[in-house]
């Protein structure tokens, strides 16, 4: 989130080892989730096994008005006065191997808190056999503060809106079908790097794209994976908005048919390059290239295909005590206490737990989602080491946890790689990369020699 207040922290920051600072960890404690403990029904998943199914569903996630909006300081805990346009989840649900992962694109600035997550995550897998769950928020600066998920009326929006998420998923599941893929991957000059001035800049100029079909070529799912920070409508609008990926979505579902979904890239140093262009004409600018892409894509059915995944929470320090007395102030005076305690709550004990979920799909198709702000070069070192012949990484998934920052964007500093906004410990990003090419690997059935 953007902080008015910044000059102000900054005066603060020669006092900041008088504020307390957590201790480095050695190493990222890790609590795996075993995906073989979820035990979906075999019956109902039976036909996942033939072959690769999908299905796709989408749920109105809108808050009523009154809401505090999430993603700039300046607002503090001003509430929305209506809605722009609406904000939704779209789920996309993929079998294969008699096994199930769901991607769902939120209009959210970010995931829900632990607590709802968890309540949809049990759901899911109870009611739909899912076990592998990315909820990968669109990073919209004009969505609620999920963070208040004990604070009303935002406790009370949040039931409703997990309950719009999780049953998005299970209608999809419910809507399984034999579909066959194409996955496609263009770079386009729609982005910028807005954090670093030395050569070269980091950049993920790609747009990837996840196209199913079923086997009679009747769309079924675009799935969209871009980065860059949707802040394309002012400041100044008190309104609920999906910002860019709602108009792309709607532009790429008016063209090409079937559900779109938007899955926010490595978005933490990137912005949109406008040129100009308001929400409306950057999102249809940007689905004109999805729309570009399916258009050259040629749907298989794939053969035998296989489907894995594992989750982990990790442990790591932090640079920055949010709780020491004088932090809390400055941070309650720059946005407003009910948020500042929530992120409290979340690095309570001096430390950050990002989560990190990574599924394969047929041993060549990775997905990795992260619950924090991925800078963008992050994803690009992870591609060029996974060796798969498609990656997505995804930011905002899964939970959320500020930015994480590369050890050379800290040294360079600027907003998003300090300490401010990033109380994670140093090199803390470099290390669950590190921890996703490992998993990557263990989820390959065969392995390079």
């Amino acid at each position: 989130m953007r902080n008015p207040w910044r000059a102000v922290f900054l005066a603060f920051l020669v006092a900041l080892p008088f504020l307390g600072r957590g201790l480095a960890q050695d190493a990222p404690a890790t609590q795996t989730v075993d995906p073989e403990s979820a035990g979906a029904r075999e019956a109902e998943l039976a036909e996942d096994s033939r072959g690769l199914v999908a299905g796709a569903a989408r749920a109105d996630i809108t808050p009523p008005p009154g809401l505090p909006l999430w993603g700039y300081g300046s607002r503090r805990d001003t509430p929305a006065r209506g809605t722009r346009d609406p904000l939704e989840a779209t789920a996309l649900v993929i079998g294969a191997g008699g096994r199930r992962m769901a991607l769902v694109g939120l209009d959210l600035g970010r995931p829900p808190a632990r607590e709802a997550m968890k309540a949809i995550e049990d759901r899911v897998r109870t009611e739909a056999g899912v076990e592998s769950l990315f909820l990968v928020a669109s990073h919209t600066h004009h969505g609620p503060c999920v963070e208040l998920e004990s604070v009303e009326p935002t406790a009370s929006w949040i039931e409703t809106a997990s309950e719009g998420i999780g049953g998005a998923v299970i209608e999809a599941a419910r809507s399984l079908r034999p579909a066959k893929m194409a996955v496609l991957s263009r770079k386009v000059d729609l982005n910028r790097n807005r954090h670093s001035r030395i050569e070269p800049v980091p950049i993920d100029p790609a747009i990837r794209v996840l196209h199913l079909v079923d086997l009679e070529d009747r769309p079924i799912a675009t799935a969209v994976s871009f980065s860059a920070h949707p802040t394309t409508v002012s400041a100044g609008v008190l309104e609920y908005s999906a910002d860019y990926p709602g108009h792309l979505r709607r532009l790429v579902e008016r063209k090409v048919g079937g559900v779109c979904l938007f899955l926010q890239g490595a978005v933490g140093d990137l912005s949109c390059r406008r040129d100009g262009k308001d929400d409306r004409g950057f999102g249809e600018s940007v689905g004109e290239e999805v729309v570009a892409l399916v258009a050259e894509a040629k749907p298989v059915r794939l053969e035998s295909p296989s489907l894995a995944y594992r989750g982990e929470e990790l442990r790591f320090g932090v640079r920055l005590r949010i709780d020491a007395p004088l932090t809390y102030a400055l941070y309650s005076r720059a946005f407003f206490p009910e948020l500042v305690d929530a992120y409290v709550k979340e690095y309570e004990g001096g430390a950050v737990r990002p989560r990190l979920t990574v599924a394969l799909l047929d041993d060549r198709i990775g997905f990795v989602g992260v619950s924090g702000e991925l800078f963008s070069a992050h994803a690009v070192r992870l591609r060029e080491r996974a060796r798969l012949e498609h990656l997505f990484v995804f930011s905002c998934t899964n939970g959320y946890q500020q930015y994480f920052p590369t050890i050379e964007a800290t040294a360079e500093g600027g907003y998003g790689a300090d300490e401010l906004v990033s109380p994670i410990e140093i090199g803390a990003g470099e290390r669950i990369m590190d921890r996703a090419l490992i998993l990557l690997y263990e989820l390959r059935r065969r392995r390079d020699p």
